[in-house]
């Protein structure tokens, strides 16, 4: 806090044009700082593509040797072939379970609200203006109406904050998410300074999730 104070003089010494340049800099800092989590939010999002490819097209087998089974069993029943099905079955439970065991270091969507709360309520000098919900998208397109329907997908989930705050503020507030042990994705940075030192900032947050239910903020406002 008394490096911030000694640093706040420093720059109230400066001259109009030194101050344009200091936050020139900071923007800049800023959207690296952007480009960065950008980066490493699209190479997350293309291992977890071929990931979910690999677990796809073992589960497309799998539910085909299942259907094998339940006609096989259905014209000759058996106890071979009941055994044999509930080791089908259990192989695309494994499946899902897999795939839900890839992204354990995510934060979960339906906890994201709530977690952005006490992250705020934390952070000093930034005031939450509004929090809405981005609609999930797909990672993964399946044109094929039976597949999409037996196939495992998933949704990326986000946030939209608007923010009231000054430049150290809001670099704090970016270091408290980057330091979570569950991981939050940044897609979009918009830093507007409205009346030195104060900014408007709006800043969109991503998870990953095999689910597509909607988030709600309503239960974290």
């Amino acid at each position: 806090m008394k490096k911030l104070l000694i640093w706040a003089d420093r720059f109230n010494t400066l001259s109009i044009r030194e101050r344009s340049l200091v936050v020139t800099a900071s923007i800049a800092l800023v959207g690296w700082l952007c480009f960065l989590s950008l980066e490493s939010f699209y190479l997350t999002s293309q291992r977890a593509h071929m990931q979910l490819r690999d677990l796809n097209k073992q589960n497309e087998l799998t539910e085909q040797l299942l259907t094998n089974y339940q006609q096989q069993l259905a014209q000759d029943p058996n106890l071979d072939y009941r055994n044999q099905l509930k080791h089908v079955e259990s192989e695309i439970q494994l499946l899902d379970d897999r795939l839900k065991t890839k992204f354990v270091d995510i934060v979960p969507s339906d906890k994201m609200p709530l977690l952005l709360q006490q992250l705020l309520s934390r952070s000093k000098g930034v005031r939450l203006i509004a929090m809405e919900s981005i609609a999930p998208k797909p990672l993964l397109d399946f044109k094929d109406s039976e597949t999409k329907m037996i196939s495992l997908n998933l949704y990326r989930h986000g946030i939209k904050l608007r923010l009231n705050t000054d430049y150290f503020s809001f670099l704090t507030f970016i270091k408290s998410i980057e330091a979570l042990p569950n991981k939050l994705y940044w897609k979009r940075l918009d830093y507007q300074v409205i009346e030195f030192p104060q900014a408007e900032v709006e800043l969109e947050l991503y998870t990953l999730s095999v689910s597509k239910e909607f988030i709600s903020v309503a239960k974290a406002q």
